[in-house]
């Protein structure tokens, strides 16, 4: 069975973006020897890469357009497989290379039916409101969280869900840039 991994860059205050959807807090100095290298592996162990909208056109208009040379881990990233979760989109191109598709409809039951594939992981990067759901529906595997030492004050939280969510930490790394990564599985709420 494929795996559902989410991976979210977090300020300290809980905050995915600030107050203008802006994402120049997140610390992007990636050294080879740490969160770099962490990165490059969550990316290889994708066989899929899921997608909400808003995080698709965002990343459309910035990776097609990246080399690994002058961006480690595009190749990656543009080669790739993306599932693109819309019910507003119409199309869903990533510049030279092979669209992504697109996902209408009941996008649930469609990562439920890849789950049950044999395959590599099914990797979410950002998309709160997909996660969201994903989460809420017992179809996330394991969180990838890297907390960045920024206090945002304002903007888009990275939950807000209707229930509540019981993590178990599973593994964790502080980086030379102040970064820390705290991977965490789902564990079932106790009834009572």
């Amino acid at each position: 069975m494929s795996k559902v991994v989410v991976s979210m860059f977090l300020s300290l205050d809980g905050l995915v973006v600030g107050p203008k959807e802006e994402m120049d807090w997140v610390i992007n100095d990636f050294d080879s020897e740490g969160m770099g290298a962490d990165m490059s592996r969550l990316q290889a162990n994708a066989g899929t890469f899921l997608l909400g909208r808003q995080t698709y056109q965002i990343m459309a208009g910035a990776w097609p357009n990246q080399t690994e040379e002058t961006s480690p881990g595009s190749d990656v990233m543009n080669h790739t497989p993306k599932l693109v979760a819309s019910n507003t989109l119409k199309e869903t191109p990533w510049g030279k290379y092979a669209n992504a598709t697109l996902l209408r409809g009941d996008v649930l039951r469609e990562i439920r039916k890849l789950k049950e594939k044999p395959g590599k992981d099914i990797v979410t990067f950002g998309s709160p409101k997909l996660v969201q759901s994903l989460a809420e529906a017992g179809l996330v595997d394991l969180f990838h969280i890297w907390l960045h030492p920024t206090l945002l004050g304002n903007g888009k939280p990275f939950f807000r869900g209707e229930g509540r969510l019981n993590l178990k930490l599973v593994e964790n790394k502080a980086y030379k840039n102040g970064v820390v990564r705290l991977d965490y599985e789902p564990t079932p709420v106790a009834k009572g």
